[in-house]
């Protein structure tokens, strides 16, 4: 069986990351590596070697120099909350190393809420300084990336929709707490699936733990992956929770993805 692509994750955390500022917490003082969470981000590598970016991050250069991010060939927003967009100036770094734009692909909530919250860089008049080169695509269904083709997954994150991906055996749902029955059926017969697990508690924007433990459990892939983590869960004792087939993810897992 070939490869279709590798999967780092480049931020596993929720919008404050952990650990959060001023906590005192066991999480946010835990010395295991693995309770250190950016900002939610993950990298696809791909088997024709496109190097495909989720969101980019406040914490974007961060995880870009921590995990060896060398070239973005183009970047996926799931939707315009800061904590997904906010790193997009560090593009201008890969603008330099790869000589030209970046395409950007979102919805067209997301495409617009971009446009105005970095609207110097679509100013022909902007003067002085790098300004991240870009053109942005509004996506409405599936759309190919070299010989793969990527589906948008909408989902509701509260009351506002937002998107997820899927290519082939591999879906990507952050920052949801509801999947609507249409988009069930295009994660019908995904094998690794990586989804939103705030906390064990439950909050009006983000599946619970149990929650997305049961959207597991419908779609049952071969293997899970929760993200979108906060300092509740910390991650050797919610590991030890976890059925077999489920893991928490962590900043710097790499998975392979099989075709």
């Amino acid at each position: 069986m070939s490869r279709l692509a590798r999967v780092t994750f480049l931020g596993t955390g929720t919008s404050h990351g952990v650990p959060m500022i001023g906590c005192d917490c066991a999480t946010c003082r835990s010395d295991d590596p693995r309770d250190r969470r950016w900002r939610p981000s993950i990298l696809l590598e791909m088997a024709d070697a496109l190097s495909i970016l989720v969101d980019t991050s406040p914490d974007l250069r961060t995880q870009a120099l921590a995990f060896g991010v060398r070239r973005v060939d183009a970047i996926l927003f799931t939707h315009s909350h800061a904590d997904h967009v906010l790193g997009l100036d560090e593009v201008r770094r890969y603008n330099a190393l790869q000589g030209g734009p970046i395409p950007c692909y979102g919805d067209e909530l997301t495409v617009g809420e971009i446009r105005r919250t970095f609207a110097y860089i679509f100013n022909p008049r902007q003067l002085g300084g790098g300004i991240p080169q870009i053109a942005l695509f509004r996506i409405g269904g599936p759309f190919s990336l070299g010989r793969h083709t990527f589906v948008p997954v909408p989902v509701l994150h509260g009351t506002q929709p937002v998107l997820g991906y899927r290519v082939g055996p591999f879906a990507y749902l952050t920052d949801c707490s509801a999947i609507p029955e249409s988009s069930f059926a295009l994660l019908e017969g995904v094998q690794v699936l990586v989804i939103d697990a705030l906390r064990y508690r439950s909050h009006p924007t983000h599946f619970t733990v149990a929650e997305a433990l049961d959207v597991i459990a419908a779609l049952r892939p071969r293997a899970a992956y929760l993200t979108h983590i906060c300092h509740d869960l910390p991650h050797e004792a919610t590991s030890a929770r976890l059925p077999a087939g489920v893991q928490l993810a962590y900043d710097g897992l790499r998975v392979e993805i099989d075709e």
